[in-house]
């Protein structure tokens, strides 16, 4: 099983099978527009930016699982982040990452790269930890996504290489994708 076997929908709800990009390095993440992590949008197109010429693609996932800050539909999500970031990686639909109805990437996601715990040099870790801690003092053993841009690595043969919190640095990032170009 790899992500290519997989297939998503696009904004318009058109099916998008992953086996299209086989051969790309992979940054799949999810996101959302009205985060504090939003701004991480300008760093995701700058490393697009960069590395697209050497078969980089980042495949963007809206979700409104965390605090509904994903509102609004897929074509306001786009328009959102072409106008406001600039963003011209593709933008898929709508999808929810964890639980019943957790669209089943994610869940192979999940299952490839655990969490790793929030950065501690970060200064929104303190917050999520804090939070997370309150509702499950074991939220670190579960592999369940915890919040918006959560980024997943994909080497060139589908492998999922590396997962990356809100709260790792996208220097960290950048030097991972670098190390499956």
């Amino acid at each position: 099983m790899s992500i290519y076997n997989f297939t998503v929908k696009d904004r318009e709800g058109n099916p998008v099978s992953l086996e299209d990009y086989k051969g790309s390095p992979l940054l799949i993440i999810n996101s959302a527009t009205e985060c504090g992590f939003t701004p991480q949008y300008d760093d995701l197109q700058d490393l697009y930016e960069k590395y697209a010429d050497q078969g980089l693609k980042i495949l963007d996932f809206p979700c409104n699982q965390f605090g509904n800050q994903a509102p609004g539909s897929s074509d306001d999500i786009h328009q959102f982040c072409s106008s406001r970031f600039g963003i011209t990686f593709p933008i898929f639909d709508k999808i929810e990452v964890n639980g019943d109805h957790a669209d089943p990437l994610f869940l192979f996601l999940q299952k490839e790269k655990a969490f790793g715990g929030f950065n501690p040099e970060h200064e929104i870790s303190p917050i999520l930890i804090k939070m997370f801690e309150e509702s499950n003092p074991n939220y670190a053993d579960d592999p369940s996504i915890k919040w918006n841009f959560t980024k997943f690595l994909i080497d060139k043969d589908g492998n999922v290489s590396a997962r990356f919190e809100p709260t790792d640095f996208m220097e960290d990032v950048e030097d991972a994708v670098k190390g499956v170009l």
